[in-house]
C-alpha cells in the first residue's frame, strides 16, 4: 500500500512539473501547425539582445521581465537577478544569489520580491541589489508578490495567500483556500486595485481579499469540476487577469472566458474559450490564445467575436500581446507572430530561439521585449510598412 501511494505521488509531481505550454486535454493534439506562409509586410527588427542567466531550467518555472522607470528586471531559475536599461540592453547590475528563483519579480518604488521553490519570499533593493529581508512562506511561489500600501502580497502552490509587512517581511495575515490534487504549472498572477488581492484559483474560482487584514470579501466559481477524470476536472484560472474600469476578466483553462462585476463577482458575460494563459486588452480588444492554439479577438465589453484564427493549432502559443495597430503571440517553438489587429492577418514573423518563451511577450511603447527559456533577454522594434 505504501508503494502504491509513493508511485501515485510521483506521477503526480511528474505532471505538476511539466511546462505550462503542455495542454492537459486537449482535443487535438499532434505536431505544431506548420507555419503559414505569408508575405511580409511589416518590418521587424532586432534592438539589442542580452544574456539572463541560464533562463528557466526544467522546472516548469514561468518569470517574464518587468518594466519600470526605464528600466527591465528579470531573473533565471539560479538565482541571477538583473536590472536591464530599457533603451540600449546594458546591464546596471547583476547579482548571483544561488537562490532557487520560481516566481518574479515583483515590483514597488523601493524593492523588488522574488519568490523561490522552497517557500521563501527575498526582498532586495532596486538601486543595487542587496538583500534586504527573507521571509517564510507555506509552499513553492510560482508568481510574483504584488506590492501596496506596505503589504506584500504571496501566493503558495498549495493555495494559501500571505499578506506580509513590506519592511520586514513579518507576516501580517494569510488566507488559506484548498486546491485541487492535479493541478496546472503555474498559478494566476495577483492583482491589487483600490485595498483589495484578487486571486485566481486552481479549482476554477476567483476570491477578492482585503489588502489590510486578508479578509474574504468575495468568492464565485466561474467553471465547474465536473469530469470523470483528474484530467477532466482540470479547471485552472489562467495566468493573467485583467481590471478594465468596473470589470473583472478572467479565463480559465476549463473552457471559460469570464467578465464579472470587479465589486461583487456578478458575472457579467461569458464565453466558451480555454485558456490557461491568461488575457489581454486594449481598449476595447480582448486578446486571448486558447489550449489548442486558436487566436481570439472579442470585444471585451460583451465577449462578441471579432476574429478567430485557427492556423497555428498546437504551436503552444503565449499570450497575446498588443503592440500598436499588431497583435503578437509567441510559440514553443521560439517564433514570434505579428498579427495585423484589424484583421487577424499574418504581417511578419520573427524567431527569437529554438527553445521558446518564459512568459508572454511584454508591449511597452515602441519595443517589445521577450524572454526566452533558454535566458535570452531581446528587444524589438516594428518600422514602417513594407
Amino acid at each position: 500500500m505504501k508503494r502504491i501511494l509513493v508511485v501515485f505521488l510521483l506521477t503526480i509531481l511528474f505532471l505538476q512539473g511539466c511546462s505550462w505550454v503542455k495542454s492537459w486535454g486537449d482535443d487535438e493534439p499532434g505536431d505544431p501547425a506548420p507555419l503559414v506562409k505569408f508575405k511580409p509586410s511589416l518590418k521587424v527588427g532586432k534592438v539589442w539582445s542580452t544574456s539572463i542567466g541560464d533562463g528557466m531550467g526544467k522546472h516548469g518555472i514561468s518569470m517574464g521581465p518587468v518594466f519600470s522607470s526605464g528600466k527591465l528586471f528579470a531573473a533565471d531559475h539560479e538565482g541571477v537577478l538583473v536590472a536591464v536599461d530599457a533603451e540600449t540592453g546594458r546591464k546596471d547590475w547583476q547579482l548571483k544569489t544561488e537562490q532557487p528563483f520560481s516566481g518574479g519579480p515583483g515590483l514597488d518604488p523601493d524593492q523588488i520580491y522574488m519568490g523561490t521553490i522552497d517557500g521563501r519570499v527575498i526582498a532586495y533593493d532596486r538601486n543595487g541589489g542587496a538583500e534586504l529581508w527573507n521571509a517564510q512562506v507555506s509552499s513553492e511561489v510560482l508568481i510574483p508578490p504584488v506590492s501596496a500600501d506596505g503589504v506584500v502580497v504571496v501566493r503558495c502552490i498549495d493555495g494559501r495567500v500571505f499578506g506580509l509587512d513590506a519592511i520586514n517581511g513579518r507576516r501580517i495575515w494569510v488566507y488559506d483556500h484548498s486546491v485541487p490534487l492535479l493541478t496546472l504549472r503555474g498559478n494566476a498572477d495577483l492583482l491589487v486595485r483600490g485595498g483589495m488581492v484578487f486571486v485566481g484559483f486552481d479549482d476554477g474560482s476567483v476570491s477578492t481579499l482585503k489588502l489590510e487584514d486578508g479578509s474574504l470579501v468575495w468568492n464565485q466559481a466561474i467553471v465547474s469540476q465536473d469530469g470523470r477524470t483528474e484530467l477532466e476536472r482540470l479547471a485552472d484560472v489562467g495566468t493573467q487577469m485583467v481590471i478594465v474600469a468596473s470589470d473583472l476578466i478572467v479565463s480559465s483553462y476549463k473552457n471559460r472566458v469570464d467578465s464579472l462585476a470587479a465589486d461583487s463577482g456578478r458575472l457579467l458575460w461569458f464565453k466558451e474559450i480555454s485558456s490557461a494563459t491568461g488575457v489581454q486588452v486594449d481598449r476595447t480588444n480582448l486578446a486571448v490564445s486558447d489550449s489548442r492554439g486558436d487566436l481570439w479577438l472579442l470585444d471585451r465589453r460583451n465577449g462578441s467575436t471579432m476574429w478567430k484564427l485557427d492556423r497555428m493549432r498546437n504551436r503552444g502559443l503565449t499570450r497575446p500581446a498588443f503592440y500598436g495597430d499588431y497583435l503578437v503571440v509567441g510559440d514553443k517553438e521560439g517564433y514570434l507572430h505579428w498579427l495585423d489587429t484589424e484583421i487577424g492577418s499574418f504581417v511578419a514573423r520573427e524567431r527569437a530561439g529554438k527553445k521558446g518563451f518564459a512568459a508572454a511577450p511584454l508591449s511597452v511603447g515602441t519595443t517589445l521585449y521577450v524572454l526566452t527559456h533558454g535566458g535570452d533577454l531581446i528587444a524589438y522594434r516594428a518600422g514602417a510598412a513594407l
